[in-house]
C-alpha cells in the first residue's frame, strides 16, 4: 500500500519502510536518458565517435595526458586535442594541471554510468 506525505513541498511515498522521493527519481531518469543523448551523439552519431570511445576506454583505465593519448592511440597529437576539447565541453572528462602535462580523467558521472557507455559503444559496432 502507497502512502504519500507532502515533505518540503515534494511527495514522499512510503511502502513497507522503505522512502522514495518522486521528483528525485524523476530527475535521475531524465538526467540519465539525457546522457544517453548525449553519448550517443558523441560515440554513435558522429565522426570523431570511435576515436572518442577509444580515448574513453583508455581513460578508464589510466588517467593520462594528451601525448601519452596520441602515442597510445597512433593518433595525432591536434586530433587528441580535438576530442578532448569535445569531451571537456560535454564534461565528459575532466583536468588536472595545466599546459602540456595536463592529466586527463573521465568525470564521475561518465564512471557512474560507464555501463549505459558500453552498451552505446558494442551497438555502434555492430552494425
Amino acid at each position: 500500500m502507497w502512502i504519500t506525505k507532502p515533505l518540503f513541498g515534494k511527495s514522499l511515498f512510503i511502502t513497507a519502510g522503505i522512502m522514495v522521493f518522486n521528483a528525485g527519481l524523476r530527475l535521475m531518469e531524465a538526467s540519465t536518458r539525457q546522457l544517453k543523448y548525449l553519448l550517443g551523439w558523441l560515440i554513435a552519431g558522429s565522426r570523431g565517435g570511435p576515436m572518442r570511445a577509444k580515448m574513453i576506454e583508455s581513460l578508464m583505465g589510466t588517467p593520462q595526458n594528451a601525448n601519452q593519448l596520441a602515442t597510445l592511440l597512433e593518433v595525432d597529437y591536434r586530433t587528441i586535442r580535438h576530442h578532448i576539447k569535445l569531451l571537456e565541453k560535454n564534461k565528459m572528462i575532466t583536468s588536472v594541471g595545466q599546459g602540456y602535462g595536463t592529466t586527463y580523467f573521465l568525470s564521475e558521472v561518465l564512471e557512474e554510468n560507464y555501463a549505459l557507455f558500453e552498451d552505446i559503444r558494442k551497438r555502434m559496432w555492430k552494425k
